[in-house]
């Protein structure tokens, strides 16, 4: 098991994904286990890599810990699928909620302060709650992949979060959209019926919008016609 100074330096962290570079995603989530134990969590919004990563996962951890963001606007299908999957891989699923709900922040905020401030709005009910709750765990995964924007065209494998002050692994950086579908429709793992119906990527529901089945963004759909391409999670704070 590796100590946390091997681990936050850069020479190791280079090291580590030069050998992850070509590894089995399974590979990866036994190694971030055996290192970091109960120190580990799962962050994800049950998009399909998230899907993928949880059956994974299941293989060889009794009840993973899932940390997820239950915003108070997910649409019903998230919240359905939610429900699923918590049952079929017995997870432990820790259901992160903002401090306000939808109708307090409304009125502090004001209405629908996510068309007025939408960086505000991911910030409280997204960022400040996983803050909270990720003091508590060493490293954690999440679903980025390259293939998804060019702002995650570099994501490494492993990496020091500067933003949570942790290691950050994502297993499937190096994966595609069309292997994560391929993985789901061989092991007939449900996923978000919205995928269907030109949702590529599904957040909460005023924000969230179906794309063009040709568009190269596959995030398109996500804050449409605005600059805002991320809720604020997997922004690195500056060097």
């Amino acid at each position: 098991m590796l100590n946390e100074t091997q681990i936050w330096q850069q020479d190791e962290l280079q090291r580590l994904n030069e050998e992850f570079e070509a590894a089995y995603p399974q590979d990866i989530l036994r190694w971030a286990v055996d290192t970091f134990d109960s120190g580990l969590a799962v962050v994800t919004s049950f998009q399909p890599t998230g899907i993928v990563t949880l059956h994974m996962l299941s293989e060889f951890v009794p009840r993973p810990t899932v940390l997820t963001l239950d915003t108070g606007l997910l649409f019903p299908e998230t919240y359905a699928l939610m429900d699923a999957l918590e049952q079929r891989f017995n997870l432990n699923l820790v259901r992160i909620r903002p401090a306000q709900t939808v109708e307090e922040q409304a009125a502090t905020y004001g209405p629908a302060l996510w068309e007025r401030d939408p960086d505000r709005c991911c910030t409280l009910r997204k960022t400040i709650p996983l803050d909270k709750v990720l003091v508590g765990y060493d490293a954690w995964i999440a679903g980025l992949r390259r293939d998804q924007s060019r702002q995650r065209a570099a994501v490494p494998i492993i990496g020091w979060d500067r933003k949570y002050q942790k290691v950050k692994l994502s297993p499937f950086a190096t994966w595609t959209e069309e292997m994560i579908w391929t993985y789901i429709h061989t092991y007939e793992l449900p996923y978000n019926s919205l995928h269907d119906q030109n949702y590529p990527s599904i957040g909460c529901y005023p924000c969230t919008h179906p794309v063009d089945p040709e568009a190269q963004d596959r995030r398109a759909g996500r804050w449409a016609n605005r600059a805002k391409t991320e809720c604020g999670l997997h922004v690195a704070d500056p060097t």
